[in-house]
């Protein structure tokens, strides 16, 4: 079993309070080679756990994707419109599963049969916190379509179903560029045979 590595904070100070927590920390980490680190300052965002979810017809052999606008890319000088798998951050007591069902139905009007967890990740470990969960989920997705989304939470979501192979390709021709989206269909492409098999009707 690895040894527990040491990290001493020295201070740390909030910097903003709203959708998500930024706080700058001044610490001392352990060294590789042995001793300390001298005090470093780190600038971190504190966020909620999330999780997303990839739902795939086996009988069709489509995938569920969703296109919104995202400030993010748009700050990093793309067009800002992204087409991402079916995401949000847990809410009081739930799990991943609970979570990405309710999302499928909030984003995509989808009710999600059998739902697989697949890996837990961090998105950004330099500059913040979240943890986020991926899940691939059976789904009969003859009839998903449409404009989806919480108006509440200015959500203008629509859906796009397209086959496993069109996905693939969108994410090989860098259509798909947001990690969540790109690791979902890269592991479904691996267990696309043992889930077929498994969840066709």
């Amino acid at each position: 079993m690895q040894k527990k590595r040491s990290v001493e904070v020295v201070k740390r100070e909030p910097l903003y309070q709203g959708f998500f927590s930024a706080e700058r920390l001044q610490l001392r980490h352990e060294l590789f080679q042995g001793g300390m680190s001298p005090v470093i300052s780190r600038e971190v965002m504190f966020k909620r756990a999330a999780a997303g979810v990839l739902p795939y017809d086996p009988n069709t052999e489509e995938v569920c994707l969703i296109e919104q606008f995202r400030i993010g890319a748009y700050a990093a000088g793309q067009e800002g419109w992204l087409l991402e798998i079916i995401a949000g951050y847990l809410e009081n007591d739930e799990n991943g599963e609970m979570m990405v069902r309710r999302e499928a139905m909030e984003e995509a009007g989808l009710v999600l049969g059998r739902v697989e967890h697949v890996v837990d990740v961090l998105l950004s470990p330099a500059s913040c916190s979240e943890q986020f969960s991926l899940y691939l989920a059976e789904a009969d997705l003859r009839t998903a379509g449409g404009i989806h989304g919480l108006a509440s939470e200015g959500e203008n979501i629509r859906v796009e179903v397209m086959s496993l192979d069109q996905a693939w390709q969108a994410a090989c021709n860098q259509r798909i560029g947001n990690a969540p989206a790109l690791l979902a269909l890269q592991s479904l492409m691996l267990q696309r045979d043992r889930l077929r098999q498994r969840w066709r009707r």
